[in-house]
């Protein structure tokens, strides 16, 4: 498979990339014109970009088989900021999709999106615009799935120990879940047929080995999804 990853050198997509490569899928990592590279983009073609300059996101995008969403707002000043990159930012990459043939999406959306009363909605309605980017996915006719996970933690030293939690839309309210593991699980929705059409919320805890749990996120997907 040949995948394109947007937002590849933020602190989620740069993980999506590495653990893409892993899998054996090639990959295009989608950065903006001024972003560093972080070490996890290895390996991977990098195409450098504005998502507001069609010509160029339908070019990088195209003879691609699939695309993970992984771009987001910063914190900023610019209140925006959201609005711009989660809401349309998003509209642009779906219809850079459809011009070129490009029909698997998997976008990182987040918990409570589409949420007024929440003290991240202080950052520029984030929740808000993340909620109207879904809301334009599912209505463009693409085999989509959207992850929402918790709060995002940067530690990896016990992955092995962490079960991932699945629900299904506006479940889950709080919890949180390493970068790692919400990386995983969106290349386990793109080798998962019924993830497609899906809002698939994820947060982890640790396991419990007398439950039966702590299988890798992929298994525990397919099960969940069953």
């Amino acid at each position: 498979m040949l995948l394109a990853v947007s937002g590849a050198s933020g602190k989620t997509g740069w993980r999506v990339v590495q653990e893409a490569l892993d899998r054996g899928h090639r990959v295009r990592a989608l950065v903006r014109p001024g972003s560093s590279l972080p070490e996890g983009l290895s390996g991977a073609e990098v195409v450098r970009l504005q998502l507001g300059d069609r010509a160029a996101l339908a070019g990088a995008l195209r003879g691609c088989d699939a695309l993970v969403i992984a771009t987001g707002a910063r914190p900023s000043i610019d209140l925006s900021g959201p609005l711009q990159v989660d809401a349309f930012g998003v509209r642009q990459q779906i219809e850079a999709c459809r011009s070129v043939g490009v029909s698997r999406v998997v976008l990182v959306s987040s918990l409570c999106a589409g949420l007024w009363r929440h003290p991240l909605n202080l950052f520029g309605l984030i929740l808000v615009w993340k909620r109207l980017g879904e809301r334009w996915l599912e209505q463009s006719g693409l085999s989509y799935t959207v992850v929402r996970p918790g709060g995002l933690k940067e530690q990896e030293e016990d992955l092995a120990e962490q079960c991932v939690q699945f629900s299904g839309p506006d479940q889950q309210r709080d919890g949180s879940i390493p970068r790692r593991l919400v990386a995983r699980v969106c290349l386990d929705a793109l080798e998962t047929p019924a993830s497609v059409g899906k809002i698939l919320e994820i947060t982890s805890r640790p396991a419990d080995p007398q439950a039966g749990e702590g299988r890798p996120a992929g298994t525990a997907l397919a099960a969940w999804l069953a």
